[in-house]
């Protein structure tokens, strides 16, 4: 499934390459990029370094880290690792990033009250089933498919990760680009790498662009993909997004893909989130939080997970915390 793209880098590579990229001081930045299908979307590096072979190497390194989470992390892979635990149960020994991930995920479940839940993944199935059947799945579908859902059932004990109730399943759609993000920035600092943008779906940064300045996103309408809302200046936190849009299972888009766990149906208050948090597995899973919470929570909820937020409410309007370094559009 192709996913729409709610942010965006501002300079393209063909503005790298006509601009030659030099850093302020120093010997010049040499500028490459790597652009790859992946998370059922269009995902680049973009990385400087003086050395070529450098460069290159740690590109190749992002690319590989890149493949090695998406083969471990996807749904649509029946032999991933989280394909695996959905049809078994159990993990007796997964793989160490999906691990971390889920670590992540946990700890984010129990600080949010559930709002994020990566157990999710029955409401989706119910909802789709019934999408192609032409309608939507009826309350008692509904039910049936939250008994099947709840993070604590999620038990990550010795070395292993094990479902406790039958039919539940895990989805990290909603946290796997972003660790994807943090892990690829992690391989390129240890390249080297000084002055980057990684793009996953949800992005990461280092240093500066091409052009010597702080990296600027485009930040979508959910309801107008080629409008922007704003621009955002990055300040080195990773930047994730949803939107209402990406996958609707109603016209109205009242009922996507975006689930409160605790009562199975989509958050109605708003059509898109984007967050700025210091990881990027953080900063995805807190889009999905910050959906449950609602325009009147939104503030209490940046607070306490120490991240900003813009947030766009059905009817495009929105409003940001002020962390947020915003320009027109």
């Amino acid at each position: 499934m192709k996913r729409q793209r709610f942010l965006r880098a501002t300079l393209g590579l063909g503005a790298l390459a006509v601009l030659g990229g030099n850093a302020a001081t120093g010997p010049p930045l040499l500028w490459r990029r790597r652009t790859l299908l992946g998370f059922g979307t269009t995902l680049s590096l973009q990385a400087a370094h003086a050395d070529a072979r450098t460069l290159d190497s740690a590109l190749d390194a992002g690319v590989a880290a890149l493949r090695r989470i998406e083969a471990q992390m996807s749904l649509f892979n029946p032999t991933s690792a989280i394909s695996q635990l959905n049809r078994d149960g159990m993990l007796a020994a997964p793989p160490a990033e999906l691990r971390e991930v889920l670590e992540i995920a946990q700890a984010i479940s129990r600080g949010s009250d559930g709002a994020f839940d990566v157990t999710v993944q029955p409401l989706w199935q119910v909802f789709e089933a019934a999408q192609r059947t032409g309608h939507l799945p009826d309350a008692r579908e509904i039910d049936a498919a939250r008994e099947r859902v709840g993070w604590r059932g999620l038990e990550l004990s010795g070395e292993g990760v094990h479902l406790r109730r039958p039919g539940m399943a895990v989805t990290l759609n909603g946290i796997a680009q972003g660790y994807a993000a943090d892990r690829v920035r992690r391989v390129l600092v240890m390249h080297g790498i000084r002055h980057a943008l990684v793009d996953t779906g949800e992005f990461a940064t280092l240093g500066h662009n091409a052009n010597a300045r702080p990296w600027t996103l485009g930040i979508a309408n959910p309801r107008d993909e080629a409008a922007l809302i704003a621009r955002l200046m990055s300040d080195g936190r990773c930047i994730a997004t949803s939107a209402d849009s990406v996958t609707s299972f109603s016209a109205d888009r009242r009922h996507h893909h975006i689930f409160d766990p605790r009562t199975g149906y989509s958050p109605p208050a708003l059509a898109g989130v984007t967050v700025a948090a210091g990881s990027g597995a953080i900063a995805d899973a807190l889009t999905k939080v910050m959906f449950v919470a609602g325009p009147r929570r939104a503030f209490s909820a940046a607070r306490q997970w120490n991240a900003d937020v813009l947030w766009v409410d059905k009817a495009g309007g929105w409003r940001a915390t002020p962390g947020l370094r915003l320009t027109g559009a």
